[in-house]
């Protein structure tokens, strides 16, 4: 084992017993603060010494910024430790749902319920791939692009024209993204919801899920309707499509982890008290283990347990090393970063307590993608700029109202900005720049989304609510 490998298994070892911590003490297991706290910063400093130079930038920022806040503010500890739990929080919630991530890329089942959904012919396939995009996001996050992103560039190379199969191609990933970004809006198993919640004032997830089901319709409905509107219009006689292999039937594992899923989660939230993230860092990694001994039938010996969790260990979990420095450190400067910013912008006239709560909803939904074409991460946006703005109460509207908001604008941050995941992934699948992906397939797309879901979030606050 060299020293590299090393490292990375030490730090996945302590992400584990990281999440463990925090979710025990989600269930009212002790106030571990500070043994978390501890964990946090050695996890960094592992994790950061095999990671590229743009996420060790970000590492960099982190200690310069600490070491403002240190000089100039008295409360400097205690900001440092809320940036700290911010990252524990960020952790824990990603390794949770990782572990379901890793049983679902073994999954025999989910991979033909994705076949099945990119062989669609042309008139369903749109509405199938948006469909089965939001529903595999809702279990594997941001694995549902890439299961459903090359099981439809596959199907597309198939195409012997390359004029049909490029459109072909875009419009099928531009299907599976716009279908995962809807899932950011209301799913318990998002960061985006999760951290959302936690940042706004008297938020609980009961109390968003409705108006951000409505973000998740109008989010799919809306690509749909200018998919079909502006869909290429080729001439020629073309061959009768192929019936796709299956039925509909394939989709039943999916459905039924799902609901399984909903239910175990909804009954443990409302029958503890406990909020969701905790909830979920606790039952997602049940139902995966519970779904890799399963699959355990039929695998021989490299279906064991046993084999499983040391790749999980040694392999997947350090493979998302630069991701979670990231998504850590997005916390932890936003945390920290924000009690800076304010003052700031403040000298520069600009008082949100001032503003009508209208255009306060509206900046909202706006920022967080603005934001992203400069290359901040939606978590790190998030938690820097809403501790500015008034809470629901002073504004006079519902909590669920600014969660809707928030979490509308980092849904189409994750259509656009070029430096997100989303935008990256279909990108390489399309053989496209995460730009082009961003400005020229989503351009017009978001001016549209956005504007509906402008005015979906300000109905919900101030006549539907």
């Amino acid at each position: 084992m060299t020293p590299s490998q090393f490292i990375d298994r030490a730090a996945a070892v302590l992400l584990i017993v990281l999440t463990a911590l925090f979710a025990l003490r989600e269930w009212g297991g002790g106030e571990p603060g500070p043994v978390i706290e501890g964990l946090v910063i050695v996890i960094l400093v592992l994790l950061a010494v095999n990671v590229r130079l743009t996420r060790k930038a970000f590492v960099v920022v982190g200690l310069v910024l600490t070491a403002w806040v240190t000089l100039s503010a008295d409360d400097w500890l205690s900001l440092a430790r809320q940036g700290l739990e911010k990252a524990a929080f960020v952790a824990a919630f990603f390794v949770a749902l990782s572990t379901l991530r890793n049983a679902a890329e073994s999954s025999p089942a989910l991979r033909k319920g994705g076949a099945f959904l990119a062989a669609q012919p042309p008139g369903r396939r749109y509405a199938a791939l948006t469909v089965g995009g939001h529903l595999f996001a809702l279990l594997i996050n941001y694995g549902s692009i890439s299961l459903l992103g090359s099981l439809a560039s596959n199907a597309a190379r198939s195409e012997g024209d390359p004029v049909i199969r490029g459109h072909r191609t875009r419009r099928m990933l531009l299907a599976i993204q716009r279908g995962f970004i809807a899932s950011l809006t209301w799913s318990p198993l998002a960061f985006a919801m999760a951290i959302t919640i936690a940042l706004v004032p008297g938020a609980t997830w009961a109390s968003a899920v409705l108006p951000g089901l409505g973000s998740a319709v109008i989010i799919t409905m809306t690509g749909w309707a200018m998919d079909t509107i502006f869909k290429p219009r080729l001439r020629g006689n073309r061959p009768p499509p192929r019936k796709p292999e299956g039925s509909w039937s394939l989709m039943t594992p999916l459905l039924f982890l799902l609901v399984l899923l909903a239910v175990a989660v909804s009954a443990a939230h409302f029958l503890t008290g406990i909020r969701v993230v905790g909830v979920v860092m606790v039952i997602v990694p049940v139902i995966a283990v519970a779904w890799a001994v399963i699959q355990r039938i039929g695998l021989g010996r490299e279906g064991t347990l046993r084999g499983r969790v040391r790749g999980y260990v040694t392999g997947e979990l350090p493979g998302y090393r630069g991701e979670i420095v990231l998504l850590m450190m997005a916390g932890y400067i936003g945390t920290v970063g924000a009690p800076v910013l304010q003052p700031l912008l403040a000298s520069l006239g600009f008082a949100p307590e001032s503003l009508p709560t209208w255009v306060v909803l509206m900046i909202l939904v706006w920022i967080v993608p603005i934001l992203g074409q400069f290359g901040m991460n939606p978590i790190l946006a998030v938690t820097l700029i809403s501790p500015m703005f008034p809470s629901p109460e002073a504004l006079g509207i519902p909590p669920g109202a600014m969660v809707a908001a928030i979490t509308a604008g980092w849904a189409m941050s994750g259509a656009t900005s070029p430096f997100t995941a989303t935008t990256l992934l279909i990108g390489s699948f399309g053989g496209v720049s995460a730009t082009h992906v961003g400005l020229r397939w989503n351009g017009g797309y978001f001016l549209v989304a956005t504007s509906i879901l402008t005015l979906w979030v300000l109905a919900y606050a101030f006549v539907l609510s």
